[in-house]
């Protein structure tokens, strides 16, 4: 039984991303740029505009990659096959006669399918991210996890800096501010693969791959299903910011019951004090009249 799954998980983990999956991960990244609004409207306007804008969708996490490695950031140029491929989808997806690619798009299934081979693309980002940083800096860790992030979701951030540059940036919206569900589980991912490359995480590559490649699939295509934006980690986060960062919180809670016990005890003093002069003051005539 163990030979049939490393056999399984061994080719996988050999599966070209080209053209297939490189495909669908340009399909629905220019989707999600057609859908912004006046992204439309800009294309016809200014066609190189919305070309650069794609490309920056498309190839943002190794755009990113490369800056923060000090490499050229326009090494992304050099792959002309994948170029020309990125910009067959961003031509036929704004100016198909009657829109056929959106209309196409449309349909949950074919949805369902371009984001499923996404996130198949995004563990081999983040692999190669991690790979590449350990090749110059061996084993540390630290870099290794920023490159495979930033590889498997540093387009959100470059595109972030595109809508600054063109005037339509929002704080709410910024990555850095208020991660995304893609951000946070490559991040998770990246510190996974990072584990694994400096051997600090026992479990061979492939069947880590397998493994996380199937938990993004079934993540992704259950959000969409059900149509919701609830993280599937949100109650681990919820519990390790408790126990992290939670504690002033619960200091304050613990000084405020303290300080709500001893006012109640001075009152309670306060209240006492009066009866047991009056009790003397009994006691005092009592005896004169004895007297």
């Amino acid at each position: 039984m163990d030979f049939p799954w490393n056999e399984l998980t061994l080719a996988f983990s050999h599966t070209s991303m080209f053209p297939f999956f490189d495909i669908a991960h340009y399909l629905v990244s220019v989707m999600a740029l057609k859908r912004q609004p006046g992204a439309a409207a800009m294309a016809r306007k200014n066609p190189l505009s919305s070309w650069f804008t794609a490309m920056l969708h498309c190839f943002g996490g190794g755009i990113l990659s490369c800056i923060l490695l000090a490499e050229p950031p326009l090494r992304f140029l050099a792959n002309n096959t994948n170029i020309l491929l990125a910009s067959s989808i961003w031509y036929i997806t704004f100016f198909c006669p009657c829109d056929l690619v959106s209309q196409g798009y449309s349909f949950l299934p074919v949805q369902l399918l371009a984001a499923g081979m996404k996130e198949v693309t995004r563990t081999w980002k983040i692999v190669g991210g991690v790979t590449h940083a350990n090749s110059y800096y061996k084993n540390g860790w630290i870099v290794m996890i920023a490159i495979g992030w930033a590889r498997g979701a540093g387009g959100s951030i470059i595109t972030n800096f595109e809508q600054l540059v063109k005037g339509g940036w929002k704080p709410e919206a910024d990555e850095w501010l208020k991660m995304s569900y893609p951000g946070k589980v490559t991040l998770l991912g990246s510190v996974i693969f990072t584990f694994q490359q400096t051997k600090l995480l026992a479990i061979s590559r492939h069947n880590l791959m397998f493994l996380y490649t199937m938990f993004l699939v079934a993540t992704k295509i259950t959000m969409m299903i059900t149509e919701t934006a609830i993280m599937p980690f949100a109650p681990f986060e919820d519990t390790l910011s408790r126990m992290l960062f939670g504690w002033q919180q619960q200091f304050s809670s613990c000084e405020k019951k303290t300080e709500t016990k001893s006012s109640f005890n001075g009152t309670g003093s306060s209240t006492s004090k009066p009866i047991a002069v009056a009790s003397d003051k009994v006691k005092k005539k009592h005896t004169k009249k004895t007297e």
